[in-house]
């Protein structure tokens, strides 16, 4: 939207415009502005209730705020209107008396911003997680599964709901029909899906065609105290004959051998699979990674939080050159490969959750040859920014 047509007069705009351009907040005394590549500090509904929050973007010099003698960058500018855009704000032309003598700048206010335009985030749900399969346990006693190449999709009986403790905009329709119960699962658009699904699911305004593709594969009942074996039980009986095409249980098989385990593996992983998943059967389900749920794939991969995007040099200059990262352990290290062109002109934000594959570690503990797979997720809207370096 241009100045030229902001200044026809008030316009009240909706939407989820400053998701995709993910523009951050840093609250300054009694407003908010925004910066790039610094974290969340300030939820929108922190936002929100300050409801009287005004700042002027000038066309020319950026944006001005009280107490400040220089408006800030153009680039803040813009990123001050797409914020003022998402949050529902109005949009108005004039020289509000905080902008000073500065005619033809252009005033929001967040002064009717609707609880629609809110980021929804929630504790983060407590989820089981996986260790890493290791050759010589009794793979009999197990349960398996194909691992899914989607998003971890936690259902508390109303919605779907993020690993990271987001929640997912699905419409209406897809989750109708869903049990009352809590569920834990993935969002999943078959295999390679994952960028597709990637871009549906992290739109505030959700794409219906696209999310018509999306399937909700369920594989276990988080709140059920009863041993896997039992809970698999259930969750047939619970999803047979769901009034929904939306979701359906995982299919889980038993492998008497090691030998048949790594034959399952080679069979999924030429069709196009990420790997596998091993419930053990008597295995009760317990928050955090736990030796009850194994994962097995033809490589190592783990996760690690993003705290700085580095820039590239040669045929990577304007672009990203290799990720700053932290793992759970606090060992920080790059990451420079396995980026498409794409994904380095639009990197994973500072504070996204990333998954990396690697072979072994060196003796400091530093991942070999780490190379970049895919955002696991996204930044929280409430989060704390990550320690500075």
């Amino acid at each position: 939207m241009s100045h030229a047509a902001i200044a026809a007069g008030a316009v009240p705009v909706c939407g989820g415009e400053w998701l995709k351009r993910r523009i951050t907040l840093v609250q300054a005394k009694d407003f908010y502005y925004p910066l790039r590549g610094i974290s969340i500090r300030h939820t929108l509904k922190d936002l929100a209730a300050d409801r009287t929050a005004m700042f002027s973007i000038l066309p020319d010099s950026g944006i001005h705020l009280p107490g400040y003698s220089k408006p800030f960058s153009p680039t803040a500018a813009a990123s001050a209107l797409a914020l003022s855009l998402g949050m529902g704000g109005l949009v108005q032309a004039g020289t509000p008396e905080v902008a000073g003598p500065h005619p033809g700048a252009v005033t929001v206010s967040l002064d009717q911003v609707p609880s629609a335009g809110v980021a929804e985030a929630t504790a983060p749900p407590a989820l089981q997680l996986a260790q890493t399969y290791r050759a010589g346990i009794p793979v009999s006693d197990y349960w398996v599964s194909e691992k899914l190449d989607g998003v971890r999709a936690f259902w508390d009986g109303a919605h779907l709901v993020s690993r990271g403790g987001n929640r997912f905009h699905a419409p209406a329709w897809f989750t109708r029909g869903f049990p009352r119960q809590a569920l834990d699962g993935e969002l999943w658009m078959g295999r390679n899906g994952f960028e597709r699904l990637m871009s549906t699911v992290r739109d505030r305004e959700p794409d219906q065609a696209a999310w018509r593709q999306v399937r909700y594969r369920v594989f276990d009942l988080p709140k059920s105290p009863r041993p896997f074996g039992q809970r698999y039980g259930e969750l047939q009986v619970l999803l047979r004959n769901r009034d929904s095409p939306y979701i359906q249980p995982v299919a889980h098989y038993r492998v008497g051998s090691e030998a048949e385990l790594q034959a399952r593996l080679a069979q999924v992983t030429a069709a196009g699979g990420e790997g596998l998943m091993l419930h053990r059967n008597d295995a009760r389900y317990t928050p955090g990674r736990h030796a009850g749920l194994l994962k097995l794939k033809p490589y190592l991969d783990a996760e690690a939080r993003v705290l700085a995007q580095l820039p590239g040099r040669g045929k990577y200059r304007g672009m990203l050159g290799a990720l700053l990262v932290e793992m759970p352990d606090g060992t920080r290290f790059r990451i420079g490969t396995g980026f498409t062109d794409t994904q380095r002109r639009n990197p994973p934000p500072v504070g996204s959750l990333v998954t990396f594959k690697y072979h072994g570690r060196t003796g400091r503990g530093v991942p070999r040859f780490a190379s970049f797979l895919r955002i696991r997720e996204l930044p929280r809207t409430d989060a704390p920014p990550p320690e500075e370096t």
